[in-house]
């Protein structure tokens, strides 16, 4: 699914109108219609409900219109607010004419704004995607007199004050809805944690864009979802053997942190790897024979941290990190491990730390490696704080593309870029998965899809990310937010992965 810029967007709406031979206000209608049944049937609004309307003078507000007009005619109470203004959108004013006489309508005037009781639905069509500045005057205080009503606020296409393409300047006026609507595609916007605030829940309404034009309209941002993936999870041949799917090798623990190198285990096993090797300190091989009694496990001279790395000729992929620790020792065998390795890697937890501590390692980086950085581990590997989530994308695609890795963002909704500049943002996953061990587990699920020879490091990022995010929403119904823990996403990685071989 695409991510298309604010520009993007509009050409997508005028080739449309071109290829499927409709007017503009045709177009207009069809939106409008999708939001009005949203409005009916999801949010299921009650006959006694307050409906305030909120309409600016461009083609959102024309959107507004229609959608007041559409509700007067089903016999819901609509007050019609419109924002003054000097000039209107030609598709505005058309739908102006079409108001029914008995509707409620009114201009905002500065010395009164609208009385919005707190139980009211406002549904906010006043600018849209259409921003290049910030909010002032009246529009502005209509906006933070919305947000202070405690009404429920449904956005058309994106809140009001939200730009679509970059950040807006700190507490400029932006809508709080508390639903987006937004046509077809999301915005990028909707994606990044500043904005969360403001776009509330979003939700796709279909209003028929030119199938043909979307494709033709180039991009390097995409949203994934289980469609794009099916199909490229290959279905487990009937005369499969252990070694059809690889021998994955993980480096992970230390004292007090074995159950990270646990998890990841686990994990790694669960994501139906063949065979599976894990490399722990010696205060760990006890702990490991027990909880992960399929897996093997190859105990380090040392007892505390892991010192030795051990040959890699049996080894499909390799993964290293999780509870690792940061001893000089250790450090030489993740050296050791990069200028060495010709197998995929997956670098997470404490082996990111290394790199963010000692630059020089990551000039040893195989291409094609696969990072899995938390926003503070990624802080680290560049150096330099973001000044913002547009910012850090820039930084994490620069970083793939300068290192020639995949580098995962981890967050709400993870980001990953590749090699070429293209980032991918996965759509799976949930609150309760913001827990201790939650990121092992993305570790030992993204070692087995590596060591899965059949994937590509793109198609096993891919993969491994939805299926972990999808894992935590199918262990989120047994548990709740607060009690899900990573063992539980362990628990559901066959669910999840299985969903995703179905044609």
């Amino acid at each position: 699914m695409k991510l298309l810029s604010a520009a993007q967007t509009r050409a997508l709406d005028q080739a449309t109108i071109k290829a499927q031979h409709i007017t503009s206000i045709d177009l207009m209608e069809r939106a409008a219609n999708a939001v009005t049944n949203w409005l009916l049937d999801e949010l299921l609004l009650d006959y006694g409900t307050e409906i305030h309307v909120c309409c600016g003078p461009g083609n959102n507000g024309g959107d507004g219109l229609v959608v007041a007009r559409q509700l007067h005619h089903a016999g819901y109470p609509v007050r019609l607010w419109l924002l003054p203004a000097d000039k209107y959108s030609a598709d505005f004013t058309h739908q102006m004419q079409q108001l029914p006489p008995g509707l409620d309508s009114q201009q905002i005037n500065s010395a009164q704004l609208p009385a919005i009781p707190a139980g009211a639905v406002v549904v906010d069509a006043l600018f849209g995607t259409g921003l290049s500045r910030p909010l002032e005057g009246m529009a502005a205080a209509l906006v933070r007199h919305i947000n202070d009503s405690g009404a429920t606020i449904v956005a058309v296409d994106t809140p009001s004050g939200l730009y679509a393409d970059a950040p807006q300047p700190a507490d400029s006026a932006t809508v709080q809805a508390t639903y987006t609507l937004s046509f077809e595609l999301p915005k990028l916007a909707f994606l990044l944690p500043q904005n969360a605030g403001f776009v509330g829940d979003w939700r796709l309404l279909p209003i028929g864009l030119d199938v043909q034009a979307l494709q033709d309209t180039n991009t390097n941002l995409f949203f994934i979802t289980a469609n794009e993936l099916r199909g490229r999870l290959p279905k487990r041949p009937k005369f499969s053997h252990k070694g059809t799917f690889g021998h994955a090798l993980l480096l992970a623990g230390s004292k007090g942190k074995i159950g990270a190198a646990v998890l990841a285990t686990q994990a790694c096993l669960r994501a139906g790897v063949g065979l599976m090797t894990t490399r722990v300190p010696a205060v760990g091989y006890d702990i490991l024979q027990l909880s992960a009694p399929e897996a093997m496990c190859l105990a380090d001279p040392a007892t505390d941290v892991i010192t030795k790395l051990p040959g890699l000729t049996p080894y499909a992929a390799v993964g290293i990190g999780p509870g690792l620790g940061q001893e000089a020792e250790t450090r030489e065998v993740l050296r050791q491990l990069l200028e060495t390795a010709k197998v995929p890697l997956v670098i997470d937890a404490d082996a990111l730390n290394l790199l963010g501590a000692y630059h020089e390692l990551q000039a040893l980086l195989p291409p094609d490696s696969l990072l899995t950085p938390h926003p503070k581990e990624f802080e680290r590997l560049v150096g330099e704080p973001a000044r913002d989530d547009y910012h850090r994308l820039d930084q994490l695609r620069n970083f793939a593309t300068t290192t020639g890795c995949y580098c995962v963002l981890k967050g709400a909704y993870t980001a990953l870029a590749a090699p070429d500049g293209t980032i991918y943002v996965n759509s799976t996953g949930n609150p309760g998965m913001a827990t201790g061990g939650s990121g092992d587990v993305l570790t030992g699920l993204l070692l087995a899809l590596l060591a899965d020879q059949r994937l590509s490091v793109l198609d096993a990022a891919l993969l491994g990310l939805h299926a972990h995010g999808r894992a935590g929403d199918l262990a989120l119904p047994h548990t709740g937010h607060a009690g899900l823990l990573a063992s539980d996403i362990v628990r559901f990685i066959g669910p999840a992965l299985e969903e995703l071989m179905r044609t």
